[in-house]
């Protein structure tokens, strides 16, 4: 049953923009038609759009000027994973609603969160008009593939026309239970490692006269999961997961002379890509003569912290107390999110949406009630932050 709460009708457009957007295949890089409907409504609310293609990428910077003020930037990504519908009790595009909650892929990563926005905007400026500040929406097609083309030209094309955010609100599903519970002031970082062992081929009877390189993999990656992250913190630690072994030999009494390590690492905001490199370099000093590390996609961490003034993350708080009636849980958990391609010491970066329990899964759902909180608390947001 729908919450009680809701005021009026036009309360429910949330459910519906939703429901477009799920329809649409907007699997990466295809935006499916999505852009252009959101341009649409955001052009209804007298937003100036501009909207650029990079590499088959398409982006959406949609801008509202109200006055001199900040700048708060929405951003987000219509881009969904593939889903097909083995498994699914419904059609993994539809955006049926079943038992109060909306199936659908992208649902809750993130066209719940787009969705919310969009009818928190609405409300906002069909209520007041702001006379301070300028808002925008900064939408991509690429966040779920390599998001080379994505925010990160978005964010290239604030920098050359001297656009400075001063806070943004990233969409992303970051709840627990419920939107509100849970935020993110910050990810880690991530980087992937590639080990690549020599040793010597020989008879398995004669093992003095040959290097196992098998041997050898035992050992290093006993050295990497036994480094100690002296930086960490609490709600920032940094793990280390190997993700595959290889060895070409299909021979049981060959001694193997190769032998590659997969890992990798999601890294505390005390750390840089740098510093994890030196430091698991480090580490395997003692096989140096046999090995060689190849590092790869490497995502930088970023962190908001507390601020004495004009603080993003306290006004955050503080609207999600007004709505939900308790202060969120902080944490930088997870993987990377374009947040990252935003922040820096001057913009306050955040992270707040609906539950992410089923994100990339089959049957991905969003309950309705926590579809309207997020709508609810994304409205008391911008009134904060705007004033009105």
């Amino acid at each position: 049953m729908i919450n009680a709460a809701i005021e009026n009708k036009k309360e429910l457009d949330v459910i519906d923009f939703v429901k477009t957007l799920v329809s649409a295949k907007s699997i990466t890089p295809e935006d499916a038609g999505t852009l252009a409907w959101l341009s649409k409504h955001l052009k209804e609310l007298d937003f100036n759009i501009d909207c650029f293609e990079t590499n088959g990428v398409k982006n959406l910077i949609a801008s509202r000027h109200f006055g001199s003020g900040p700048n708060l930037g929405f951003i987000g990504h219509v881009d969904v994973v593939p889903a097909c519908s083995k498994g699914w009790s419904v059609c993994p595009f539809s955006g049926e609603i079943l038992d109060g909650y909306i199936y659908g892929r992208g649902v809750a990563d993130m066209k719940g969160g787009i969705a919310a926005m969009l009818s928190a905007t609405k409300k906002l400026l069909n209520q007041a008009t702001p006379e301070l500040g300028s808002l925008y929406w900064l939408i991509t097609s690429d966040e779920e593939g390599e998001a080379e083309y994505g925010s990160k030209e978005i964010a290239a094309y604030l920098a050359k026309n001297n656009i400075v955010l001063d806070a943004c609100l990233v969409g992303e599903p970051t709840a627990d239970d419920i939107a509100g519970d849970t935020i993110k002031n910050g990810r880690r970082g991530a980087l992937s490692g590639r080990i690549n062992i020599k040793g010597k081929a020989g008879h398995v009877a004669y093992p003095d006269s040959s290097i196992n390189a098998a041997h050898i993999s035992g050992e290093i990656i006993n050295s990497l999961t036994n480094i100690v992250w002296s930086k960490d913190e609490c709600g920032s630690k940094t793990g280390l997961q190997v993700t595959g072994i290889k060895i070409n030999n299909s021979v049981d009494n060959i001694i193997p002379d190769n032998c590659e390590i997969t890992f990798n690492i999601r890294y505390s905001h005390n750390y840089d890509s740098k510093a994890i490199m030196m430091l698991v370099e480090q580490t395997l000093t003692e096989q140096q003569a046999y090995i060689t590390c190849d590092w790869e996609r490497p995502c930088e961490p970023y962190y908001t912290g507390h601020r004495q003034k004009n603080c993003f993350l306290a006004l955050v708080e503080r609207a999600i107390y007004e709505t939900c009636g308790q202060y969120p849980k902080l944490t930088t958990a997870g993987g990377t999110s374009d947040g990252r391609f935003f922040s820096n010491n001057h913009t306050q970066v955040i992270e707040c949406g609906v539950a992410n329990a089923t994100i990339h899964q089959t049957n991905e759902r969003v309950a309705i009630t926590d579809l309207l909180q997020a709508r609810q608390i994304y409205h008391t947001i911008l009134k904060h932050y705007f004033s009105c």
